[in-house]
Parts: structure tokens; sequence; C-alpha cells
């Protein structure tokens, strides 16, 4: 497989619908094109994005389906190739059929992302913007919506590019220093220098710290339900997704797994996790459960700690109150409480009637704000990016304290190349094959 080759894939998803898409891009896609369609003209003689009627036939001259062809010529289409899109009735055995005449008339299969790789690979977009193509795919909430398309226009590219810009221009400012003596080049020293670092710090920095708002733009705030069994942890799962997702019942022991559920609060993605009830057991299958509900506990940014007011307090229940990240919850406010509870200030609910749920939502909303997870700006890095612009302020913070030592600012020069290639490796703009796969193979094959 090489960059060269025709690719073909089925870009819509599979299952009934009114149309599906192939797409075909490559140095021969007009060539594939021509010998699987009949119409008035071949793809080849077509005007560019303009949709034409007719008909493709498979092998031995089948007739497979009536479509709609249009032709996006190099370098005005998304993968900067020749690229023809395939318009067909959406039945997942004529889609495949259309695709199977396509990869008999020349093209390979596509691998998971290959569309978008080549897109960037042809400078149609950087890195940034390629992965936005798959966070605008998942997103889940209007905010996350628009984190991924100011994204994909190229916002977070172009406050990387400008920190790129100053990081090179300062690295070629000492550089010619060093090499051509001669000139009478002066590097920036003392106080000039340092503030120019600084300034480069600072925007890494501010960059960084949203790395917490891109983890819940694109995962979502982990809410972990917990509690002793038969606390109505299920109930209240079911109640906040405002369907019967779990199944609910008085025999204790009910939830064995962990099991989880996203729900939009306010625009922001909540990640509910419905966990097996704390008790002492002698089945292996329910220890493993209470084993996997620790761990979901330890993972948490925040925990709702469901009790039944209807019976006892369990024992050491106070101690199991594990700090500001935690919302007691006491359920069945419905049925009389139980004199453990008396005077015990906190959230009382029903899951059978719904009393107290939207005072419980408004809590959660509150302790997201409190723990800053709720994301307040639409620009926000990934997991990748952090690595990155971490690495590049470690070497910026080097370059800082090395020159702070005295020396001269050739060894900040060499930080600060180590801080020019983490920074172009968020954008794309140095050798970085390797962290490819890595980005591409997220996406579905077609695109």
């Amino acid at each position: 497989m090489t960059a060269l080759d025709t690719i073909a894939a089925v870009s819509t998803p599979p299952g009934e619908g009114a149309i599906a898409l192939v797409r075909v891009s490559g140095e021969n896609a007009l060539g594939v094109t021509d010998k699987i369609f009949r119409g008035k003209e071949i793809p080849s003689q077509f005007e560019p994005r303009v949709q034409h009627l007719g008909e493709i036939f498979g092998s031995e001259g089948r007739l497979i389906d009536q479509v709609v062809v249009s032709v996006h010529r190099a370098p005005a289409s998304y993968t900067g190739e020749d690229l023809v899109e395939i318009s067909c009735h959406g039945g997942t055995l004529v889609s495949a059929k259309v695709l199977e005449a396509c990869l008999l008339s020349g093209a390979r299969a596509a691998r998971p992302g290959e569309f978008t790789e080549r897109a960037f690979l042809n400078g149609k977009m950087d890195l940034t913007q390629a992965e936005a193509v798959i966070d605008l795919i998942r997103a889940k909430t209007d905010l996350a919506l628009r984190s991924a398309t100011e994204q994909l226009e190229g916002r977070l590219g172009q406050q990387i590019s400008k920190i790129r810009d100053e990081l090179v221009e300062l690295v070629a400012h000492i550089n010619a220093s060093i090499d051509f003596p001669e000139e009478g080049i002066a590097p920036d020293q003392g106080e000039a220098l340092l503030a120019r670092l600084d300034s480069i710090r600072e925007k890494i920095a501010a960059l960084l710290a949203t790395a917490d708002q891109g983890r819940i733009l694109r995962e979502g705030v982990r809410v972990v339900i917990y509690g002793a069994t038969n606390s109505g942890k299920s109930s209240l799962l079911n109640r906040l997704l405002g369907y019967d997702r779990v199944i609910v019942s008085d025999t204790h022991g009910t939830t064995r797994d962990t099991i989880e559920e996203t729900v939009n609060l306010d625009g922001v993605p909540v990640r509910l996790l419905d966990t097996a009830g704390l008790r002492a057991s002698a089945s292996e299958v329910e220890r493993e459960g209470i084993a996997r509900t620790e761990k979901s506990l330890r993972l948490a940014d925040l925990r709702l700690h469901v009790a039944d007011r209807n019976v006892p307090k369990p024992p050491h229940f106070e101690a199991s109150v594990r700090g500001s990240n935690e919302i007691i919850v006491l359920n069945k406010s419905d049925l009389p409480e139980h004199g453990d509870w008396k005077d015990f200030s906190t959230l009382r609910i029903s899951c059978l009637t719904g009393e107290g749920l939207p005072e419980l939502q408004k809590e959660i909303l509150g302790q997201i704000t409190k723990q800053n997870l709720k994301p307040e700006s639409p620009l926000a890095i990934n997991t990748r990016h952090r690595d990155c612009l971490r690495r590049a302020l470690e070497s910026v913070d080097r370059a800082i304290a090395e020159h702070a030592g005295g020396l001269s600012s050739e060894y900040a020069a060499i930080h600060l190349n180590e801080a020019l290639r983490a920074v172009g490796e968020v954008i794309g703009a140095v050798d970085v094959e390797h962290i490819l796969d890595s980005v591409f193979t997220q996406f579905c094959i077609g695109k």
C-alpha cells in the first residue's frame, strides 16, 4: 500500500438508509469510475462538482444500481487528489456491490482514516484540523461540537503556528550569531532574551491549561454512582438518563458489573457509571463487581454516594465520605425516614416519584463548576497535544534555567530546538510519520 494507490470505501454507516456514499480517491479515481459508470458522459469528462445520473455495472456487465456521481478534481477536493463520490441507494448489499465494482476496476480498499490522512499529507489541513474531524463526528454536546468546528477551522493550529514561528525566529537569530560571527549579529541577551522566553512559555502554558477542558469535551465528566446494595443506584441512573437502561430489582446484588452511559447536563457531557453495590459477598462474580466499583471510584471526577433513608445507616458510613468531589444522596424519600438519618443534612430524592431530581442535577453541575471541570472555552487540546506541549514547556524551562545560570545563549538554543520539534509535532510541521497511525486509525473507514 502506497500513497499513490487509488483507494475506495463506503463512507456512510452500514445498514439501511435512503442513500449510501462510496468514495474513490487517487490518481486513477476517474479511470476506475469510467469503467463501471454508464451515462450520457463518462466521469473523466464531467465538470467538477456537478452531479450526473447514471448506472453502475459490475462484473460481466450486470447492472448494480442507478446512482448519482460527482467529480472533484485535484487539488480542489477533500483529499487534494482526484475524488469521485458515488451516491447509490442505501442498502448494505447494494453499497457493498458498488464498492466491489470499484475494487475490481483498480482501486484498493481504504484504511481507516486514509481519506483524511491524504488530506493532511496533501496540505489540505494541519494535524489538529485532521483530529478535529473525528471530534466533530463524536461530539455529544453543543459545546463539544463548537470546539471541534473551531479546531477544524484552524484556530488551534493558528495558535500553535504562532508559537512555532516565535521559536523559529528566536532559534534562527541565536544560530545566525553563532554561525556568522563576522556579520556582527548580536543575539538577545539578559532581560531581552528572558522576556522572549517567558512570552513563549506563557503561551504554551495557557494551551496546556485547556487539557482538562479538552478531556471533558471529548470524554465527559466521569460521575460514579455507588453505595450499598438495593439503595437505588440503578434507579437513579435510569432517572438521570430518562429511560430504563438498567434492570431494577428488590433483590440485593442485581448489578454485578459497571454500566456506563452519557447524558448531556446543561451542555456538559456527563458519563454516568452505575456500579455493583458494596457489601460482603460470598459470590466470586459479585466480588469482582465490587472490585470494579472500587477501581471506578479511584478514577472518578465526581462520586454520587446513594443511601436508602428507609433503613438504618450503614456501618462506617461517615468514614466512607471521600472528600469534596462527593455528593451524598438519600434515596426513597417517598418512604418513612429511619431515625439514624435524623438531622443528617444532605440531598433527599425519590427515584420512584422524581422528587429532588432537579436539585440533584443542579448540585452535580455546581460540583463540576467548583472543580473547574466545566469546559468554559471551546478551544481545548487533546491528550496527544498535551504530551507534545508538555515536552515543549520542559525544554523552554530548561532554556530559561540555563540562561538564569549565566550560560550563553548557545546553550539555550539546544533546548529551544527540542521545544521547536515538540511544538511542530502538534500540527504535523515536522517528520511525524510515527504518530500518523495513532491519529488516523481512530477514524472510520471511508473518512
